[in-house]
């Protein structure tokens, strides 16, 4: 059976992924990332950065993501977990494998983000929003 919204994401790499800082105030970046693994949804990141700090703080985000041809639209909002699971680590970089120069599973640094409590709709200029989890 096809996930959508893997595909989505599969399709249309880059996304922006939306926490919150220390101070209350909305921060967003690119990211590319996205997994599903025993059925459940993935990203990652390292744990130095200031997205693992603002995630640990204040694990709700969201996610948007365009069609490359800019005619759709993801709006995704989740509970972030960070796992803690070399296995699930090691899954998600060889998905990834242009991270390997970066991230090594089970270094202290790779995080593997579980999405929990996950709400996605899919919009476009032409169709009603459609939701796909």
């Amino acid at each position: 059976m096809a996930d959508e919204l893997l595909d989505f994401f599969k399709t249309n790499p880059t996304y922006f992924l939306s926490t919150v800082d220390e101070d209350g105030n909305p921060q967003v970046r690119p990211f590319a990332t996205f997994a599903k693994l025993d059925g459940a949804y993935y990203i990652q990141t390292g744990r130095t950065k200031s997205v693992a700090t603002q995630i640990a703080a204040h694990p709700r985000i969201a996610i948007c993501g365009c069609s490359q041809d800019g005619s759709q639209w993801v709006r995704l909002e989740a509970d972030a977990v960070d796992t803690h699971d070399a296995s699930l680590e090691q899954r998600i970089l060889d998905e990834y494998p242009e991270l390997g120069s970066m991230y090594k599973a089970g270094d202290g640094n790779t995080a593997a983000i579980r999405l929990d409590n996950v709400s996605a709709t899919l919009y476009s200029f032409t169709d009603a929003p459609r939701t796909l989890a």
